[in-house]
């Protein structure tokens, strides 16, 4: 057995990490993956609005062309929906059952593409040329307004010719 004879005072270097600088370095790359979490989580909310406002477009788009394809329809568009069947072609509807029957369409798609959707449509004929606005609204989770895409369209009611 050989003793080694060190010198009071003097410091030997051995070359490695003591203990706290291991400590600090975990507690560092802790506070770096909870904000790389966090991140995640936000991104993963982005993604979730992003497809709702996205079918919240396409719903008031497809409401925009259903109105331009049935533009004597007027104020019924702002009326109550209803089934009448109008789509399959087994009933000859006129505009106001075919309004009614669009909107029936627009809820259920609401409905079934956001949460807690909607579909309204309010008609303006006090202005050249009349104008439907249209509102889409859903519930969105963490926020206490919820959010609405509004869309307005002017409708140029062709003359008949009888």
């Amino acid at each position: 057995m050989t003793l080694r004879n060190t010198r009071p005072g003097t410091i030997q270097n051995h070359g490695g990490f003591s203990l706290i600088e291991v400590l600090i370095a975990l507690v560092i790359m802790s506070v770096g993956m909870l904000g790389i979490a966090g991140l995640y989580v936000e991104g993963m909310n982005a993604g979730r609005t992003s497809i709702f406002r996205h079918h919240a477009v396409t719903l008031a788009g497809d409401a925009a062309d259903r109105i331009r394809a049935n533009p004597r329809a007027g104020n019924a568009y702002a009326g109550d929906p209803g089934d009448n069947d109008c789509v399959l072609g087994t009933v000859n509807c006129d505009p106001e059952q075919m309004a009614a029957n669009d909107i029936d369409l627009w809820k259920i798609q609401a409905q079934e593409m956001l949460p807690e959707g909607d579909v309204t449509v309010t008609f303006n004929d006090d202005v050249f040329p009349p104008t439907y606005t249209i509102v889409v609204s859903w519930q969105e989770a963490g926020e206490d307004t919820p959010p609405s895409y509004t869309i307005a369209i002017p409708v140029v009611i062709p003359e008949l010719d009888i």
